[in-house]
């Protein structure tokens, strides 16, 4: 018996009656049914959230934000409400725990009263952060707890976004209005600057005055000094000649004889009152002027000269006198002979000359002694004038580093209008933007699931197919047919039938249910193959272990699902899981799956059919081996039914 007329009568009777028609139309299904409707079940969750229900508990009293009295909890209440993330209701919470309770809401989202003023002690000095409370009830369903926590994850996001943007925005305003604030103050100090410098080139001109000014009361104080002693000698020779004139009366012959004597010292006393009274408007105009080019006011210098104007006076009339006596004595020097009639005139106006000399002296003490003050008042002026300079020299530098360090600050803060700092409190507020980018995508949550539950449905659809089809012919087998001949035919009606079973599935993932596939012809190629490699397995199992083979074939099912790797990734396993993800075939067929229906890296594909293909051959051998051993050593346990049909 040949190959196809062995799969030709394998066929027959599957369909030899009516119930065997419906029983292998039943089998095929199953995967079909099974991949079919679970991808379709959770082919976008994600997209159907806005279906879950959910109670929104909003007990916010609200607070003073930013100087604005604000409910942060309704206004995030009014978003929620508005979008379309999931089926908002917003409830008492006594009803929302009722709801919970019941399952009429999956969770409960609640903003407590103190929401808003939580939110708004971040600018205090007690800063605390806001709570969001979150509560689940996992018997209504597990996954919701999950779902929930992201949607308060979200929420927190969001109102924090918004708080930080309104606060960055304030912040960014206040930087504005100093950085304004700044540039008039470093215009202020510029200005500063610049009068300090001109102030710095009087005070150095006042210093330079000033310092004349005490050269000059210096001299002034010498020759009043001088003046003071030359009117002390005049003092003590009028007196003298006070004196001697006194005795001229009672003797004006010796008068006579000492005319000359008394005319040459009387000429030499005019000169000298002279010469000082000559003295006294030069010296005034000197002092006026000095103190002028000092920068003292015009009040200042005639109140200094007042001082000095009585001295000078008293010069003036002293030096008068002085004249009037030399013309006397001048007179006696012409007249000698009358000295004697005139020795009483004489002896009175020589007493007005010491009384006057007297006078001349007492004045010109008094002038030295101011000369002597104004140079020590100019000494003073001229300490001060330099100090003067020099302070305002430090001032101007001062200033100078005050206007920079204004102008520095101002540089550091940016310059920006309001659309600037509306998108900089932004970016503050949002300082982090995710970029996602993929190698190969996805279109949808059932399409990421598409590829393991294929594998599955194609290993479900193998292990129903082997409940009615027989593995081996036992007619052949007794007839001593070509061990390898049974095989093959035992091995690819049921590969035959699975291939069926893999056309339909995918029909169903590509047209149904509208799956993209990157490379839809290599996806069904791997499917088939995928179907015949399980079909090698569990035929392997089957003839060597009968019923205990095919309940294998459901243990290896079972493990698969676990190791594949199909849902969550298989380095998440535990390790003996982990080490029979790289072994069982399953693993292999989810990862080809992926690459040629998302457009991956195909070159991983070859290592998986390998793999594959080594399962595919094994199962096919070992099969062949058990039918080899059939053949030649038949027992009563080959001979008995099978427990499953």
């Amino acid at each position: 018996m040949k190959i196809p007329q062995m799969i030709t009568a394998e066929l027959r009777r599957l369909t030899s009656t009516r119930m065997s028609v419906i029983a292998l139309i039943a089998l095929l299904a199953v995967p079909i049914l099974y991949g079919g409707l679970y991808l379709w079940a959770n082919q976008d969750p994600y997209g159907n959230l806005s279906s879950v229900p959910v109670a929104l508990v909003v007990d916010d009293q609200g607070a003073q934000v930013n100087g604005q009295q604000r409910n942060l909890g309704d206004e995030a209440a009014e978003q929620l409400l508005d979008s379309d993330t999931f089926e908002w209701h917003r409830v008492s919470s006594d009803a929302a725990d009722a709801g919970l309770s019941a399952g009429d809401f999956d969770f409960i989202v609640t903003l407590p009263a103190d929401f808003t003023e939580a939110v708004a002690s971040l600018s205090s000095d007690s800063p605390r952060q806001a709570d969001i409370e979150l509560r689940t009830n996992d018997a209504n369903n597990y996954l919701a707890s999950t779902i929930g926590t992201q949607a308060v994850a979200r929420i927190q996001a969001s109102v924090a976004k918004k708080v930080v943007d309104e606060a960055g925005l304030s912040l960014l305003d206040a930087l504005h209005t100093i950085r304004v604030s700044l540039v008039d103050a470093t215009n202020g100090a510029t200005q500063l600057v610049d009068g300090l410098g001109t102030a710095k080139n009087g005070s150095s001109q006042l210093a330079s005055g000033s310092a004349t000014l005490a050269d000059g009361s210096a001299q002034l104080a010498d020759g009043t000094a001088q003046l003071s002693s030359g009117a002390d000698q005049l003092r003590d020779g009028s007196a003298s000649l006070r004196d001697g004139s006194a005795r001229v009366a009672d003797g004006a012959q010796q008068v006579a004889g000492g005319v000359d004597r008394i005319d040459d010292a009387a000429r030499q006393v005019g000169s000298i009152a002279q010469d000082a009274a000559n003295r006294l408007p030069e010296a005034r105009a000197d002092i006026a002027k000095a103190l002028a080019d000092a920068g003292l006011t015009q009040a200042r210098i005639d109140e200094i000269l007042s001082r000095l104007d009585p001295v000078a006076e008293r010069l003036t009339a002293a030096n008068e006198q002085v004249q009037s006596t030399v013309g006397q004595i001048n007179q006696l020097d012409d007249g000698a002979r009358q000295v004697a009639d005139g020795s009483a005139s004489v002896a009175s106006g020589a007493d007005t000359l010491a009384n006057g000399a007297s006078t001349l002296a007492d004045g010109a003490a008094t002038a030295a002694s101011g000369a002597a003050q104004l140079r020590d008042g100019s000494a003073q002026l001229r300490d001060g004038a330099s100090q003067l300079d020099s302070g305002i020299g430090q001032l101007q530098t001062g200033a100078t580093q005050l206007r920079d360090g204004l102008a520095s600050g101002v540089q550091q803060i940016p310059d920006s209008d309001d659309a600037t700092r509306k998108a900089q409190a932004a970016a503050i507020s949002d300082p982090v933007a995710v970029g996602t980018s993929a190698v190969t995508k996805a279109q949808n949550y059932g399409a990421g699931l598409a590829p393991f539950f294929a594998a599955l449905a194609g290993w479900i659809g193998i292990y129903a197919l082997f409940l009615i089809v027989k593995p081996v012919s036992k007619r052949a087998i007794t007839a001593l047919r070509s061990p390898v001949r049974v095989t093959l035919a035992g091995w690819l009606t049921p590969a035959g039938l699975g291939a069926l079973q893999m056309v339909g599935l995918f029909t169903v993932l590509a047209i149904a249910l509208q799956f993209s596939f990157a490379n839809p012809w290599a996806a069904l190629g791997i499917l088939l193959f995928a179907s015949a490699t399980y079909a090698a397995i569990v035929l392997a199992l089957n003839v060597w272990l009968g019923s205990v083979g095919q309940f294998l074939g459901l243990v290896l099912m079972v493990l698969q699902l676990v190791t594949a790797g199909g849902t969550f990734p298989w380095q998440t396993l535990p390790a003996p899981l982990a080490a029979l993800h790289h072994v069982l075939p399953m693993g292999y067929v989810v990862d080809a799956m992926r690459q040629v229906m998302y457009g991956g890296d195909v070159s991983r594909v070859g290592p998986d059919l390998l793999v594959l293909g080594a399962w595919m051959l094994g199962g096919v051998a070992l099969a062949a081996l058990g039918v080899t051993r059939m053949t030649h050593h038949r027992t009563l346990r080959d001979l008995q039914p099978s427990l499953i049909g």
